[in-house]
């Protein structure tokens, strides 16, 4: 799997890369391995695109990439797919999928969480230090501290 796709996934990269190798292999041998080029039309090929992306999203749990637009996929297979006349091999589909994940993004839960956390959690407690003791930490030491220590345990639960 390709660099791009490492850096949108949320904890591990590398690990979650060797987790979406099983699906893309899996739906390629199923879909695309024994057809044709005449066989796959643009329909079946989005079809079994989306398919793959929902794969994909059930193992990241939280980070959710989005389903591709039909041009960005006609896109991606025109630039791709090199061997007209042939049957898609399997690194044009995942370089296909992997063109089609990180030009659509992501979305879902994961990505507002982090969002929500790295600023809220340090807004929320400057403001409850401020009301119970406000002096005993200066807050140019806290706030980092705070925002430091969030992001320490999103990391530690493999949320970033």
């Amino acid at each position: 799997m390709g660099q791009s796709i490492n850096k949108l996934a949320s904890g591990s990269g590398e690990r979650k890369a060797k987790e979406f190798a099983p699906i893309l292999e899996a739906y390629y041998d199923g879909y695309i391995a024994n057809r044709g080029e005449e066989d796959l039309n643009l329909g079946d090929f989005y079809r079994i695109i989306c398919e793959t992306v929902e794969e994909i999203n059930k193992k990241l749990g939280n980070t959710q990439f989005r389903v591709p637009k039909v041009s960005t996929l006609r896109q991606a297979y025109e630039t791709h797919h090199q061997g007209r006349g042939k049957s898609l091999t399997k690194e044009e589909f995942q370089q296909i999928l992997q063109e089609v994940i990180v030009d659509t993004g992501f979305t879902g839960v994961g990505a507002k969480d982090i969002l929500l956390y790295i600023f809220g959690v340090p807004v929320l407690s400057l403001l409850i230090k401020q009301r119970v003791l406000p002096r005993a930490v200066s807050n140019e030491i806290f706030i980092p501290a705070i925002t430091s220590a969030t992001v320490f345990v999103l990391a530690r639960f493999n949320k970033i």
